[in-house]
């Protein structure tokens, strides 16, 4: 006769995806029937299709391994695999939004926002007070955005386990929504528009590590090296509006307060410097600031909710 033990994990074995493995899935899940919609003009849509369900695949596997073995390796492996599947996420949008909106981008509308709000271009207007200290300063913080996830989860997850599974849910959560949001009105940035994108280290220099953090990021953006404005736009990511950046930062200093957690005032330092490197560096206009910063308070609100349908469903 089976014990109550055997009956909780021969559930868990049939039930193995946590609430964060179910938002991936279902997220891939859409992005597949959007590219299978829109399958004339994606060219790599069976790629994505294809990717997605490999992925979903993974992701069970995993989870169930974890459940069925468990081990401290496959817990961890499992417990972090959420922060990597989503920068496989992030890169699928890249081959989507382009041909669904025909190429075409929503720069001028943003441009024309921020002229109509403040009177003034702000990229253009920071950088009469630019100077290379404060650029060395600025793109250091900019590049350490994903860094920013990890220490605050590292500190929660030998803190408070269950903390740490319910802010890598919200983490996942926020970036998912403004993956979804880049849909919607597509843009290259200020960098190609009211700037020249070939002159950045000249018009925008800074000290030892500014060429090659600024280069990685051109390459996780899919820019190649050397390249002239209209190349390098063509090439971009179109993720401006809203600014994840700013969303998610915001999202993980509310969450390092609420935990209270010692790296709380180290997040918070950094995260208001990465906020202004957005636009003194020229990677965001100013009104995809206040769309991240007004998508950050509606994550935070919504994220308990989601997670509890999640952890309800089988």
């Amino acid at each position: 006769m089976p014990t109550a033990t055997t009956s909780r994990r021969s559930y868990r074995l049939k039930h193995p995806l946590n609430p964060t493995d179910k938002l991936l899935i279902v997220f891939w899940g859409l992005l597949s029937a959007v590219s299978l919609g829109f399958h004339s003009r994606i060219q790599f849509w069976k790629e994505i299709v294809a990717a997605n369900i490999i992925a979903a695949v993974l992701v069970w596997v995993l989870a169930y391994a974890s459940r069925a073995r468990p081990s401290k390796a496959l817990r961890c492996l499992h417990d972090w695999a959420a922060f990597p599947l989503v920068l496989f996420t992030y890169k699928q949008p890249y081959y989507m939004i382009g041909p669904i909106h025909r190429g075409e981008d929503y720069d001028q509308l943003l441009m024309w926002l921020d002229h109509l709000l403040f009177q003034v271009n702000p990229t253009e207007w920071l950088a009469g007070f630019s100077n290379r200290y404060l650029t060395e300063v600025l793109q250091i913080t900019y590049s350490l955005f994903y860094v920013l996830f990890l220490v605050v989860g590292f500190e929660l997850y030998r803190k408070d386990l269950p903390g740490f599974r319910y802010f890598r849910f919200t983490i996942v959560y926020g970036f998912l929504i403004s993956y979804a949001a880049y849909f919607f009105l597509p843009a290259a940035g200020p960098r190609f528009t009211l700037h020249d994108f070939s002159k950045m280290d000249t018009e925008l220099p800074g000290l030892l590590f500014t060429p090659a953090l600024r280069w990685f990021i051109n390459v996780c953006e899919s820019i190649p090296r050397g390249v002239s404005n209209s190349v390098a736009m063509a090439c971009a990511q179109r993720d401006v509006f809203p600014s994840g950046h700013v969303m998610m930062t915001l999202v993980a200093i509310v969450l390092a307060h609420r935990h209270r957690l010692k790296v709380g005032s180290c997040t918070l330092v950094i995260g208001i410097l990465l906020i202004f490197a957005t636009v003194y560096l020229r990677y965001h206009y100013l009104v995809d600031i206040l769309a991240g910063a007004l998508l950050a308070p509606v994550c935070l609100l919504t994220a308990k909710r989601v997670h509890t349908w999640f952890s309800d469903t089988r």
